[in-house]
């Protein structure tokens, strides 16, 4: 969900009669959910609480139960609003959580309850397990190219060639006329922040360098295929079962996907490597030493052109698949709104032998539709082979929409 719709689906829910469920607004670092929860609290005036819980004073004795007895000393005159933001770097917080929520519920104290937190790892178990029928989610994913357009005064052109250069994230866009300075901003206030406060904070790492090298091979392989076993060699050391868990954390922080094959059977799908997607291309970029261009690095930009379309779909909520039957394949195989439909993304001439691996996978999957994402000076040549296309910078906009 974006920004905008995030905001607008609490805006309802707290609008609903109190005590209500507990919402639970997760996703990525640097997305904004800081910046909501405090917007929602100057909305809501003096019937709302802020808490930080990873502010130095939430590790005093008696801090959660203080943030708890204001809301209720506020409710007194009419709804309140808890916001607790980071909540998962509060020690055994889903257990506390579900005592209070009880206990406002026995006694219906009219306080909605908000939650934020970057590591979906964490929330995920923990509002799993002891919050289970007292909370909904609501994640505020990475940033799309009409997000960045909003915030930041571009036009689509230059929003979506952004989103593929730059990524999405919105903070380090202030450096973006300077390589550099973005970069180390993106490592320091994202990338190290999330493999080494969130991940290594919440989950047990017993070889955290692993993990770090473990993003890097991921962030130096956008869209590709890449077996386990390869990327084990290229690790310093550690095993494929451990390196298939620091992926699963990866996914869980919403830094990489592992995009499966589309297969007939369970087995042969979970035999076959995966295509590594980082979620945001900045991860990619931050990797390099100059901002990649078509006319530069054509074979970079390509991959990099096709990983921001999986990610946007990704992000979105479409399940993504890719096909290979040597030497067929298909970039995407993807279901969702407006689907099932069938992707090659080309940013160089679509040939006819470009076009085999589509053709042959929706002739025996003929409930996939056929699509050629490619340049926009492509796109008439392509229909003119009867095969349906659209550019990538219009994917990027307005997403996999009905033809």
């Amino acid at each position: 969900m974006s920004y905008t719709t995030t905001r607008e689906a609490l805006l309802k829910r707290l609008s609903e009669p109190a005590p209500g469920r507990v919402q639970i607004v997760t996703g990525p670092r640097q997305v904004g959910k800081t910046t909501l929860l405090l917007e929602l609290a100057r909305e809501r005036g003096e019937s709302a609480i802020y808490a930080a819980a990873d502010a130095p004073e939430a590790a005093l004795p008696g801090w959660f139960e203080l943030q708890w007895q204001r809301v209720a000393e506020r409710a007194e005159s009419g709804p309140a609003v808890l916001l607790l933001d980071e909540v998962q770097y509060l020690p055994d917080w889903s257990r506390r959580l579900k005592a209070e929520v009880d206990r406002i519920h026995r006694h219906s104290v009219p306080v909605h309850v908000v939650v934020s937190g970057s590591a979906a790892l964490r929330l995920g178990a923990g509002s799993r397990e002891s919050m289970a029928g007292r909370f909904e989610k609501l994640v505020l994913g990475h940033w799309s190219a009409r997000d960045l357009a909003s915030a930041f005064n571009l036009s689509p052109d230059e929003a979506t060639r952004m989103a593929v250069q730059v990524g999405t994230f919105p903070g380090p866009m202030a450096f973006r006329g300077d390589f550099v300075r973005w970069r180390s901003y993106l490592r320091d206030a994202i990338i190290d922040p999330a493999l080494g406060r969130d991940l290594l904070t919440l989950e047990l790492v017993r070889k955290p360098a692993l993990l770090r090298q473990a993003f890097a091979i991921c962030a130096g392989h956008p869209a590709e295929i890449l077996s386990l076993s390869k990327m084990a060699g290229m690790l310093a050391e550690g095993s494929m079962t451990t390196l298939t868990h620091y992926l699963e954390l990866l996914a869980e922080a919403y830094l990489v996907a592992t995009v499966p094959k589309h297969a007939s059977n369970e087995v042969r799908r979970r035999a076959a490597p995966p295509k590594l997607v980082p979620l945001n291309n900045a991860f990619v970029t931050a990797a390099l030493d100059a901002w990649p261009t078509p006319k530069t690095e054509p074979t970079r930009w390509g991959r990099m052109v096709e990983n921001a379309c999986l990610a946007s779909l990704l992000n979105v909520g479409h399940t993504v698949r890719y096909w290979r039957e040597e030497p067929l394949e298909v970039d995407a195989v993807v279901e969702g709104s407006g689907g099932p439909w069938a992707l090659e993304i080309k940013t160089s001439s679509t040939t006819a032998a470009d076009l085999a691996g589509l053709l042959e996978f929706t002739r025996r999957a003929p409930s996939y539709r056929p699509l050629v994402v490619c340049d926009e000076s492509d796109v008439a040549r392509v229909k003119s082979r009867g095969v349906d296309a659209m550019s990538w910078t219009s994917l990027l906009w307005d997403g996999l929409s009905p033809h």
